[in-house]
């Protein structure tokens, strides 16, 4: 399903499209030459009728073989003149409109980047692809060629019908019949092509995410035997996209015929008429020989009308999506408007001045946070409330409760991979929100549950999580704590390159690379998301030992599922409810707490 709503009925294409200025504005010179010299191009063709009549009415009617041969130079240097003319044209926007392109999707991939978790969450990739792609490409094709050529075919249908009108203006107006239907028809046209356009651009969106997800998930395809239930829902994607892009030639073919046959009836209605006048003797042959080249010469630039409205529609619904993503609010603006709400007068939790006054033996406090999702329904219970902890400066703290209880997403909190609805977060004594994120997030580094590893070097994957110029020998260090010492046996060593996802290594390996990347930065503050969960009980019983260094001497708070991880912790806190429900060593809350006995269970008797 697209995740993009349909075309408002009361949408301006050029209103849409004049969003395209910024990002034109830099070339727009070198764009507004190209134009004038494409006019000059175009009229450049219309002074070849002319010449004809000159011909026909001199040289040929006088029999004069040196005029004739005269003329047909003349011809000749102008049909050079033009060629010459529209490849400049061409010069001219090739290497400006390359650098359009090139900046929006620089600035697509930038904003991308900015967008707030709730936003990727909501969207599908494959939607998010094709306009980075598709799309643009759409756009560049309509700035090179509709762009330019919807202003020199007015240009030029304007010349032409003033030569027409004063070569002869009966024939003129002959001529000129057929432009109400023509118009009439174009209108409504674009009015209809427009919602075709947009449902054909959002089903190839969704046909990207298909392919995509099944790219992904090959494994689990061909594992569960659902290679044909996926060919099938692909089939039924294509074949909804081929249905929606015969309807646009249907609708192509439609207003083609009737801009081609219109004008091709007057231009034979006008030959009819021009021959009896010739006969009757007040209209020259030469005159009706360049009235109907001229005619004849706005054929293109008539029959081109359909053609570039249809690729003006679509570079239009091609704006409409880029600007989609655009218009989002980036992570920043959004936790401004949230850190106000969160500290608006009557919150309670206001801290009177808002200063980053830091007090270094504050450790990472959560006061009062209350959290819901962005777009949950706003009657629904919030997915954390008052949720008041403190972990002391060098302290670890594990973080258990039920599936479903909200762990992650208070561990997402704190990096502010999403913000808090009310209350606050604090890195030593600083909220978190008055912090710039790149401050933020080089103080607090993360693991996840799910690791996630990019086409690039074992290396290069671990070294994200370090500032720039970190040695070699932080790299090791980083690979040894989480016990990936296989990375140097592999064939290139570190500098191995792992297949997209990581997925040319097993679910532990890519878990305990992702964790090396945690740790690699020494972060004063870690956060943990059951980062063990895919490892055997040898290497889990290796890495919670060099692990333990490393909680020495750093702040941490760690999402555990068994008492082996639990156990790596100073203290515990049991989430339920969407509340701490208690807070202790394991061994209390065994002796104390029921629900958490109770979540222990499966190994009570293991973590004594």
């Amino acid at each position: 399903m697209s995740t993009t709503p349909a075309t408002p009925e009361d949408r301006s294409a050029v209103r849409t499209l004049l969003r395209l200025w910024p990002f034109v504005r830099p070339v727009r010179v070198r764009l507004s030459v190209a134009a004038v010299v494409a006019v000059v191009a175009s009229c450049t063709g219309l002074v070849i009728p002319l010449v004809l009549k000159w011909m026909v009415d001199g040289p040929v009617a006088d029999r004069d073989p040196a005029g004739v041969w005269l003329g047909a130079l003349y011809l000749l240097l102008l049909g050079i003149a033009e060629a010459i003319l529209f490849g400049i044209r061409r010069w001219l926007v090739a290497r400006p409109l390359s650098r359009v392109e090139a900046d929006m999707r620089a600035a697509l991939y930038s904003r991308l980047q900015r967008l707030p978790m709730a936003f990727h969450d909501r969207w599908a990739s494959g939607q998010l692809l094709s306009r980075g792609t598709t799309d643009l490409m759409l756009l560049r094709q309509f700035l090179a060629f509709p762009l330019t050529f919807l202003l020199v075919n007015v240009v030029t249908i304007v010349v032409g019908v003033v030569i027409m009108l004063v070569q002869d203006w009966v024939l003129g107006l002959v001529v000129l019949v057929p432009a109400i239907p023509v118009l009439w028809t174009c209108v409504v046209f674009e009015q209809r092509y427009a919602h075709v356009a947009r449902r054909a651009q959002n089903q190839i969106g969704d046909l990207a995410t298909v392919v995509e997800e099944s790219v992904l998930g090959i494994r689990v395809i061909k594992g569960f035997g659902r290679h044909r239930s996926q060919a099938l829902a692909f089939r039924e994607l294509s074949g909804a996209l081929r249905g929606t892009e015969l309807r646009k030639a249907r609708l192509l073919a439609t207003i083609w015929s009737v801009i081609v046959t219109l004008p091709e009836l007057a231009i034979g209605a006008a030959l009819v008429a021009g021959a009896v006048r010739v006969a009757d003797g007040p209209l020259t042959a030469g005159t009706l020989v360049a009235f109907l080249s001229t005619a004849l010469a706005l054929r293109w630039p008539v029959d081109s009308i359909g053609f570039l409205l249809a690729m003006s529609q679509e570079a239009a619904t091609a704006t409409e999506r880029y600007f989609e993503v655009m218009d989002q609010q980036p992570e920043d603006a959004q936790a401004t408007k949230a850190h106000a709400s969160a500290t608006a007068p009557g919150t309670g939790t206001d801290t009177g001045t808002g200063a980053r006054t830091a007090d270094t033996g504050a450790g990472l406090r959560f006061e009062g946070v209350r959290f819901r999702y962005p777009d949950a329904p706003p009657d629904s219970p919030p997915l954390l409330t008052h949720i008041d902890l403190h972990i002391r400066p060098g302290e670890s703290l594990a973080l258990v409760g039920a599936t479903g209880s909200g762990k992650t997403t208070l561990t997402a909190l704190v990096p502010r991979l999403h913000e808090v609805t009310s209350g606050r977060i604090t890195l030593d004594g600083v909220d978190i929100t008055s912090m710039p994120r790149a401050e933020l997030r080089a103080k607090v580094a993360m693991a996840f549950e799910e690791p996630t590893l990019f086409s690039a070097s074992v290396g290069e994957n671990v070294l994200m999580g370090a500032p720039d110029g970190t040695a070699e020998a932080d790299l090791d260090r980083a690979l040894a704590v989480a016990q990936a010492e296989f990375a140097h046996a592999l064939p290139q060593g570190t500098d191995t390159r792992v297949g997209e996802q990581g997925l040319s290594l097993s679910g532990g390996q890519r878990q305990r690379l992702a964790l090396a990347r945690a740790v690699v930065g020494r972060p004063r503050f870690l956060v943990l998301d059951d980062p063990l969960s895919a490892l055997d009980v040898h290497t889990e019983a290796a890495v919670e030992a060099a692990l333990r260094r490393v909680l020495a001497d750093t702040t941490a708070l760690i999402v555990a599922h068994r008492p082996s991880t639990v156990l790596l912790a100073d203290r515990v806190a049991l989430l339920s409810g969407g509340r701490i429900a208690a807070v202790g060593t394991h061994h209390e809350l065994l002796r104390e707490n029921a629900e958490y006995a109770h979540l222990m269970s499966g190994d009570q008797e293991e973590s004594r």
